[in-house]
């Protein structure tokens, strides 16, 4: 197992919510971390973290080849977290184009420079989003990816090139499948999780955007990151894999709203509004495949990563209003 620390290490998609929490880890491993971005929010994660004073930080985009050649070539890149995408189902819904451009064809960009700068570790970010929809639960990594709507289809894309590069050229590049993934520092208010807690703290009652029916697993945010680490520090025994990252205790999204209001001690009541188009009804994943290999595990529990994430929330709203 190779760690991280020294590396001198690319992150794409690191201002974003779970970007900030991986950049944060790997700074803390002594990693030699760059970020590539577009922007910085100043109310994100990333600036509460004080990260733009411990990173380098390069204005670009990923479907700039000139920018992203300087960079491999200038900072010498050695390893590589491809997190960067268009991430929200509905804006990918209404406009497909800018989705499918930044995470189709950002992605190959990213892998071309990996490949031309023998980049020695490459963590690819996909998602349980890319099987589409099987009547099969939990998914596991050897289901087709069926993926039908713009977002997920963009991400079995992702996760197709990635291990096309590894086949057709020795590249040490592993995917990651995570479920969703939650904590604070999220401020995609669209998202349930975020969105309620955000209803709560300004006394509103929650939407639930669908019948309430939905089955979905949530992946507490330092668990997602120690899977990506634990990916990149064991490439020799990854590369070329795909690995699921899971609770594996599914809960519907009126169960999920339900506790995180009896978390945050809250007496309001939801309010379901409709249903959700171009949603799968069932979807959640087995992670027995990183256990066996990686040794990971979750280990933070809903309850538990809910009551942490809620916390978070209400100490930091005042600097998020």
């Amino acid at each position: 197992m190779e760690s991280l620390d020294k590396m001198k290490t690319l992150v794409t998609g690191g201002t974003g919510f779970i970007g900030s929490w991986l950049v944060n880890d790997l700074v803390n491993k002594g990693a030699d971390v760059v970020v590539l971005i577009r922007d910085i929010n100043p109310k994100s994660n990333f600036s509460l973290l004080g990260l733009e004073k411990k990173t380098k930080l390069v204005y670009g985009d990923l479907l700039d080849l000139v920018s992203l050649k300087r960079i491999f070539n200038e900072f010498e890149i050695e390893a590589c977290f491809h997190l960067a995408a268009q991430p929200i189902v509905t804006i990918a819904n209404q406009d497909p184009t800018p989705t499918l451009e930044t995470n189709i064809r950002g992605s190959w960009n990213i892998f071309e420079m990996c490949r031309i700068n023998d980049v020695k570790k490459i963590v690819v970010a996909s998602s349980d989003k890319a099987y589409g929809t099987h009547k099969q639960l939990p998914y596991k990594e050897d289901f087709p990816l069926l993926a039908e709507n713009p977002y997920d289809a963009s991400k079995a894309c992702t996760d197709m090139l990635a291990r096309m590069f590894y086949k057709t050229y020795g590249m040490p590049v592993a995917v990651t499948r995570c479920t969703n993934v939650y904590g604070g520092g999220d401020l995609s208010w669209s998202r349930i999780i975020p969105g309620t807690i955000r209803s709560i703290l300004m006394n509103e009652k929650p939407i639930i955007r669908s019948d309430g029916t939905p089955v979905r697993d949530y992946l507490f945010i330092d668990d997602c990151v120690r899977a990506y680490v634990t990916v990149a520090e064991k490439i020799d025994g990854t590369k070329g894999e795909a690995f699921n990252f899971g609770t594996n205790e599914p809960v519907s999204v009126l169960e999920l709203t339900k506790k995180i209001l009896a978390v945050a001690g809250s007496k309001l009541e939801p309010v379901i509004q409709g249903t959700a188009k171009h949603e799968i009804d069932k979807q959640y994943s087995s992670s027995e495949k990183a256990e066996k290999i990686l040794g990971w595990k979750c280990s933070i529990g809903l309850n538990d990563g809910l009551k942490r994430t809620c916390d978070w929330y209400k100490k930091n709203w005042q600097f998020l209003k």
